[in-house]
Protein backbone atom coordinates (compact mmCIF):
# COMPACT_ATOMS: atom_id res chain seq x y z
CA UNK A 1 0.00 0.00 0.00
CA UNK A 2 2.74 2.35 0.36
CA UNK A 3 3.29 5.80 2.54
CA UNK A 4 0.84 7.62 3.36
CA UNK A 5 1.59 11.39 3.57
CA UNK A 6 -1.00 13.37 6.27
CA UNK A 7 -1.77 17.23 6.19
CA UNK A 8 -2.49 18.70 9.14
CA UNK A 9 -4.05 22.01 8.16
CA UNK A 10 -6.12 19.81 5.46
CA UNK A 11 -6.94 16.85 7.86
CA UNK A 12 -6.60 14.86 5.05
CA UNK A 13 -3.82 11.71 3.80
CA UNK A 14 -3.24 10.71 0.62
CA UNK A 15 -0.18 8.16 -0.87
CA UNK A 16 3.09 9.79 -0.63
CA UNK A 17 4.90 10.41 -3.20
CA UNK A 18 6.43 13.73 -5.28
CA UNK A 19 3.76 13.68 -7.11
CA UNK A 20 0.28 14.10 -4.95
CA UNK A 21 2.63 15.99 -2.46
CA UNK A 22 3.45 18.55 -4.98
CA UNK A 23 -0.08 18.84 -6.31
CA UNK A 24 -1.60 19.21 -2.47
CA UNK A 25 1.09 22.01 -1.47
CA UNK A 26 0.55 23.66 -4.66
CA UNK A 27 -3.24 23.56 -4.10
CA UNK A 28 -6.29 26.33 -3.49
CA UNK A 29 -7.51 24.37 -0.93
CA UNK A 30 -3.87 23.76 1.03
CA UNK A 31 -3.61 27.06 0.73
CA UNK A 32 -6.97 28.47 2.13
CA UNK A 33 -6.54 25.60 5.17
CA UNK A 34 -3.47 27.08 5.69
CA UNK A 35 -4.42 31.11 5.83
CA UNK A 36 -7.09 29.65 8.16
CA UNK A 37 -4.77 28.46 10.49
CA UNK A 38 -2.22 31.20 10.67
CA UNK A 39 -5.17 33.47 10.58
CA UNK A 40 -6.06 32.21 14.52
CA UNK A 41 -2.55 33.35 15.74
CA UNK A 42 -3.01 37.21 14.46
CA UNK A 43 -2.79 39.46 17.12
CA UNK A 44 -6.13 41.64 17.74
CA UNK A 45 -4.49 44.87 16.07
CA UNK A 46 -4.66 43.31 12.79
CA UNK A 47 -7.74 41.27 12.94
CA UNK A 48 -9.26 44.85 14.28
CA UNK A 49 -7.36 46.84 11.25
CA UNK A 50 -9.02 44.47 8.41
CA UNK A 51 -12.25 43.99 9.46
CA UNK A 52 -12.89 47.76 9.80
CA UNK A 53 -11.44 48.37 6.28
CA UNK A 54 -13.61 45.51 5.29
CA UNK A 55 -17.67 46.13 4.25
CA UNK A 56 -20.23 44.15 5.96
CA UNK A 57 -21.00 41.08 3.90
CA UNK A 58 -24.81 40.78 2.82
CA UNK A 59 -25.54 37.56 2.50
CA UNK A 60 -24.13 36.91 6.17
CA UNK A 61 -26.42 39.64 7.65
CA UNK A 62 -29.87 38.54 5.88
CA UNK A 63 -29.16 34.94 6.54
CA UNK A 64 -26.41 34.15 9.00
CA UNK A 65 -24.45 32.44 6.83
CA UNK A 66 -22.12 32.95 4.05
CA UNK A 67 -20.82 30.27 1.45
CA UNK A 68 -17.64 32.05 1.37
CA UNK A 69 -17.36 31.46 4.88
CA UNK A 70 -13.56 32.45 6.19
CA UNK A 71 -12.21 33.42 2.53
CA UNK A 72 -14.93 35.80 1.75
CA UNK A 73 -13.67 39.66 1.20
CA UNK A 74 -16.74 40.85 2.79
CA UNK A 75 -16.46 41.44 7.08
CA UNK A 76 -18.71 38.91 9.27
CA UNK A 77 -18.25 40.68 12.33
CA UNK A 78 -21.16 42.37 13.67
CA UNK A 79 -21.11 45.77 15.26
CA UNK A 80 -20.91 44.17 19.37
CA UNK A 81 -18.01 41.75 17.98
CA UNK A 82 -15.78 45.11 16.81
CA UNK A 83 -16.98 46.64 19.64
CA UNK A 84 -15.46 43.90 21.98
CA UNK A 85 -12.61 43.42 19.87
CA UNK A 86 -11.87 47.42 20.23
CA UNK A 87 -12.11 47.13 24.20
CA UNK A 88 -10.11 43.71 24.30
CA UNK A 89 -7.21 45.83 22.46
CA UNK A 90 -7.87 48.61 24.58
CA UNK A 91 -7.09 46.61 27.89
CA UNK A 92 -4.12 44.85 26.14
CA UNK A 93 -2.69 47.69 25.45
CA UNK A 94 -3.45 49.04 29.25
CA UNK A 95 -1.92 45.82 30.21
CA UNK A 96 1.35 46.49 28.51
CA UNK A 97 1.50 50.41 29.47
CA UNK A 98 1.14 49.04 33.26
CA UNK A 99 3.37 46.53 33.05
CA UNK A 100 6.25 49.02 31.58
CA UNK A 101 5.32 50.99 34.37
CA UNK A 102 5.87 48.84 37.38
CA UNK A 103 9.21 47.95 35.30
CA UNK A 104 9.64 51.26 35.44
CA UNK A 105 8.90 51.53 39.20
CA UNK A 106 10.43 48.20 40.03
CA UNK A 107 13.64 50.03 39.13
CA UNK A 108 13.24 53.03 41.15
CA UNK A 109 12.45 51.19 44.14
CA UNK A 110 15.61 48.79 43.88
CA UNK A 111 17.70 52.57 43.42
CA UNK A 112 15.92 54.48 46.13
CA UNK A 113 16.74 50.57 48.56
CA UNK A 114 20.16 50.20 47.56
CA UNK A 115 20.51 54.45 48.23
CA UNK A 116 19.02 53.47 51.82
CA UNK A 117 21.43 50.64 52.41
CA UNK A 118 24.60 52.52 51.66
CA UNK A 119 23.20 55.22 53.77
CA UNK A 120 22.16 53.13 57.00
CA UNK A 121 25.77 51.07 56.38
CA UNK A 122 27.66 54.50 56.00
CA UNK A 123 25.51 55.57 59.33
CA UNK A 124 26.64 53.09 61.00
CA UNK A 125 30.71 53.51 60.34
CA UNK A 126 29.89 57.45 61.28
CA UNK A 127 29.07 57.02 64.58
CA UNK A 128 26.59 59.60 66.31
CA UNK A 129 28.41 62.48 64.53
CA UNK A 130 25.52 64.04 62.38
CA UNK A 131 26.33 67.12 60.29
CA UNK A 132 24.60 69.14 57.69
CA UNK A 133 25.23 66.89 55.09
CA UNK A 134 23.47 64.41 57.22
CA UNK A 135 20.09 65.94 58.03
CA UNK A 136 19.54 66.52 53.85
CA UNK A 137 20.40 62.92 53.67
CA UNK A 138 17.64 62.18 55.72
CA UNK A 139 15.52 64.18 54.17
CA UNK A 140 15.44 62.17 50.66
CA UNK A 141 15.51 59.20 52.90
CA UNK A 142 11.81 60.37 53.67
CA UNK A 143 10.74 60.86 49.90
CA UNK A 144 9.74 57.72 49.78
CA UNK A 145 8.95 56.41 46.20
CA UNK A 146 4.61 56.46 45.78
CA UNK A 147 4.48 52.56 44.61
CA UNK A 148 5.34 51.79 48.18
CA UNK A 149 2.18 53.27 49.43
CA UNK A 150 0.33 50.94 47.18
CA UNK A 151 1.55 48.30 48.61
CA UNK A 152 -1.01 46.75 51.50
CA UNK A 153 0.93 45.86 54.43
CA UNK A 154 4.10 47.66 54.06
CA UNK A 155 6.81 46.13 56.63
CA UNK A 156 6.99 49.18 59.33
CA UNK A 157 11.09 50.00 58.26
CA UNK A 158 9.64 51.38 54.89
CA UNK A 159 6.62 53.02 56.29
CA UNK A 160 7.14 56.89 56.46
CA UNK A 161 7.58 58.77 59.66
CA UNK A 162 4.70 60.22 60.72
CA UNK A 163 4.09 63.89 60.73
CA UNK A 164 6.26 65.10 63.91
CA UNK A 165 8.61 61.98 64.18
CA UNK A 166 8.35 59.03 65.57
CA UNK A 167 7.27 59.09 69.36
CA UNK A 168 10.35 57.95 71.85
CA UNK A 169 9.46 56.13 74.68
CA UNK A 170 11.12 56.23 77.95
CA UNK A 171 12.66 53.48 80.18
CA UNK A 172 10.10 54.50 82.60
CA UNK A 173 7.38 53.94 80.91
CA UNK A 174 8.92 50.14 79.98
CA UNK A 175 9.53 48.99 83.69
Amino acid sequence: MGKRYYCDYCDRSFQDNMHNRKKHLNGVQHHRAKKTWFDQFRDSAAILHDEQIKKPCRKFLQKGICDFSPNCRFSHMSEEELFNLKRRLEEQRQHKEDSEHRMISGRSIEEWLSKREKKKAALGSKGDLKTKEDNEEDEAERDIPQQLFSIPDLPPSLLPPPPGGWRVSTSTEWG
